[in-house]
């Protein structure tokens, strides 16, 4: 806890009389600097960016393909054509001179598109499905195109494609529909609506967020002016963390994409407004008891200031665990998150007290908090009777009494609902397909219902094998043949400057993006190293190569799990560290920590039931685990550091049990009310149509909802309630605590 004097030091700087003024211009001069000067973090976006490490097996693998089979890398997009009836002779010509104009004049990043203008129409025949429906034409791009460009690409195919057959295929809304329609899915096509998706969720992200807050601030405080002070809040904070990510970003020390920005958005207004609600609380019970507004910004902030770093700190440290994760966005997300936490807890303990010190009791109005004398003198004017104004309501003081009433009963139920919602997390089905995560509306999506009905899935995304002989004779494709998941193996091809690496590319029989198709790639590698034995040639491991979208898959899988194993662990022992530090109690650490733990197993088993029944999700992200992870523990943390602060500082003037009612009864409705408003900004992910966001957003807003009213009101107070002196090991309690064990 910070002491008196170095709060009272603060605040003489950022909310007295004078500099309260100061502190308001310096926000505003300096994000208005900053935002005239450096870019905005949306303009540097990054959406092509790696997100596997140079070193996994599938990137040296496309390393390998792209130095030995030029012709054969790169970035493709297959492009379906498909009439209901059946493909006629016209449509496919038109496909030809489609293919002959792209020829002459390549879209933007176009590196390879097949010579179907010089193939007799009989022969291009022999490429249309089996029902004669439906034809693909792949176009290979540059692999360092950015979805912008490429989207470029494909609307200057569709303005093509319209131009020769007399109407736009593209445009074709239904599958079902009588004409041509054409569909880009495959890299291409998936990367083009997964940056689509993103971008059009940013503004509607931030405006549904703000609304949220707006509309549940209005309802839980009563007061306009109060809503409005905690979005000014992260209104300048956001204006200020946006030039310095952009700047940064500009400077290529990091990397963001759409989705680190979307989510940022909502950990900034969630997190933010929690850090301005902790001060206002207390405000608002100094001022019940100070006619100085200014007496009663020191108070705040010296009954807050500390929790509020606490919380924060928990959150950045948290946040900066990701820096050891080795998977793009995983490691993408530590500095941006961070450092917007870090410039939210600013704000909150300097911009936002100087505004309510600005604007002293009308913050609250029209429930203006009053001293007794105050209240007296305003009813006397009236004429009316004094109603006494409480700091705590009545449904916060009976929550308080009951835990200390029946702490063994409370216990009991809090943790027999928790347990069985985490027993469901054990049924969790995980998937690493991002095309499954896209609306079924998405052209991408469409084009593969389209490959998987009339051509093998595995076409949408055929596997490489490239194998070195060192010259001897080998059979690759005959054992790659054998394996009964595989479709089918091309001719082997020679590489360009190493004709003994030979290449085939094999088609699965399933989506190649399924747990199954991942799950084969270790099988390939071993029937592949399998034939190179055979023929002699010494260590056969490192001379097998395997690329394609199912190989990054797996390895995806590989390094987020290998970053699970990670950096849980770091978060777990920077987080109980920080807590020992705080609360100099051991035990108090150990069942914090156990508290936070158990309510994150249990959002996962209750967004799992959520998501499987009522959103009909067969297989969550495999990313969302770590993500929620990092985010409920650091957040879970918040709000049993504000509550047993509470505890703690109750605890040297009153007796543990009375000292525990206090503290529950004090920090119940504002940490409700910030439970509530976190839990909503996740809730509003929901309504987006990426799958990702919604399991997470679903997800941590059923785990804030368990911190708020179960681990925080219940599960922690009964414990601390039930340990006793014991809770404060190995420090002793101060003051009537350290007195007989009341509180048994």
């Amino acid at each position: 806890m910070k002491s008196p004097s170095f709060v009272e030091g603060i605040v003489s700087r950022v909310a007295g009389p004078r500099s309260k003024w100061v502190t308001v211009a310096a926000w505003i001069l300096v994000t208005v600097l900053l935002t005239l000067v450096f870019p905005g973090v949306n303009s540097q976006e990054n959406n092509a960016a790696d997100q596997l490490p140079s070193d996994s097996l599938s990137v040296k693998a496309a390393q390998l393909q792209k130095e030995q089979f030029p012709g054969s890398g790169g970035n493709p997009a297959l492009v379906v054509f498909y009439r209901q009836a059946g493909l006629s002779d016209s449509d496919l010509s038109a496909l030809q001179k489609i293919a002959g104009q792209l020829t002459e004049q390549p879209l933007p990043q176009q590196t390879a598109v097949p010579p179907y203008h010089k193939m007799p129409l009989q022969a291009l025949k022999q490429s249309v499905s089996e029902d004669g429906t439906s034809i693909v034409l792949p176009i290979t791009f540059d692999a360092g195109a950015d979805s912008d460009k490429l989207k470029e690409s494909t609307q200057k195919l569709s303005e093509l494609s319209a131009s020769v057959i007399g109407s736009d295929p593209f445009a074709v809304k239904e599958l079902n529909s009588d004409g041509l329609i054409a569909r880009v899915t495959g890299p291409v096509g998936i990367g083009i609506d997964a940056t689509g998706l993103f971008k059009g969720a940013d503004f509607s992200l931030l405006m549904a967020t703000v609304v949220l807050v707006l509309v549940l601030l209005i309802l839980l405080y009563r007061s306009p002016v109060m809503a409005i002070v905690p979005l000014v809040g992260v209104g300048f904070a956001y204006g200020v963390i946006s030039p310095i990510l952009g700047k940064m970003a500009e400077l290529g020390w990091i990397v963001v994409d759409a989705q680190t920005i979307s989510i940022m958005t909502v950990l900034l207004f969630g997190a933010g407004t929690d850090y301005c609600l902790f001060f206002a609380a207390r405000y608002r019970t100094a001022l019940l008891e100070q006619k100085s507004k200014h007496q009663a910004v020191k108070e705040a902030l010296f009954g807050s200031g500390g929790a509020i770093g606490m919380s924060g700190l928990t959150v950045i440290v948290s946040m900066l665990a990701l820096i050891f994760a080795r998977y793009g966005s995983n490691h993408r997300f530590a500095i941006p998150f961070s450092l917007a936490i870090f410039i939210m807890v600013l704000a909150s303990i300097t911009l936002v007290p100087a505004i309510l010190g600005i604007l002293g009791r009308k913050s609250f109005y029209p429930f203006a908090p009053l001293t007794p004398e105050m209240r007296a003198e305003k009813e006397a004017k009236r004429g009316r009777p004094v109603k006494e104004q409480h700091a705590v309501g009545r449904l916060s003081e009976l929550l308080g009494r009951l835990v200390v009433t029946k702490p063994k009963t409370i216990l009991t139920a809090s943790l027999i609902l928790l347990i069985v919602l985490a027993g469901f997390s054990t049924q969790i089905k995980y998937t690493y397909n991002l095309l499954a995560s896209f609306p079924e509306t998405m052209p991408s999506r469409e084009g593969f219902k389209l490959l998987s009905d009339h051509y093998s899935p595995g076409s949408l995304a055929p596997v490489k094998v490239m194998v070195d002989t060192e010259g001897k004779a080998v059979d690759a494709a005959a054992a790659l043949k054998q394996l009964p998941y595989v479709e089918s193996v091309s001719e082997p091809v020679k590489g360009k400057t190493t004709p003994d690496i030979v290449a085939y590319e094999v088609l699965l029989k399933e989506d190649p993006f399924s747990n199954e198709s991942i799950g084969h790639i270790p099988d390939m590698y071993a029937a592949s190293e399998a034939v190179l034995k055979d023929a002699g040639i010494s260590d056969p491991g490192s001379r097998v190569w395997i690329s394609g979208q199912t190989a990054e898959q797996y390895d995806t899988e590989q390094i987020t799990g290998r970053d699970t194993k990670v950096v849980i662990p770091i978060v777990i022992s920077i987080i109980a560290l920080l807590l020992l530090v705080y609360l100099r109690s051991i035990v108090a650490t150990i069942y914090l920590m156990a508290t936070v733990l158990l309510s994150y197993f249990s959002a996962l088993g209750a967004g799992w039931l959520i998501l499987n029944t009522f959103f009909g999700t067969d297989a969550i992200q495999g990313l969302i685990p770590l993500y929620a992870f990092v985010f409920l523990v650091a957040l879970g943390e918040d709000y049993n550091i504000f509550m047993v602060s509470g505890i703690w500082k109750a605890s040297k003037k009153h007796p543990l049990k009375e000292a525990i009612r206090i503290g529950v009864s004090t920090t119940s409705s504002v940490i409700t009310s910030a439970g509530l408003i976190l839990a909503g900004t996740f809730a509003v992910l929901s309504v987006l149509p990426i799958q990702v966001l919604v399991q997470f957003g679903v997800i941590c807003a059923v785990g804030v909802l368990l911190d708020t009213f179960i681990v925080r009101p219940f599960l922690v107070p009964t414990i601390t309630l039930l340990l006793g002196k014991a809770a404060f090991w190995p420090a002793k309690p101060e003051g009537p605590a350290a007195a007989a064990e009341e509180g048994r």
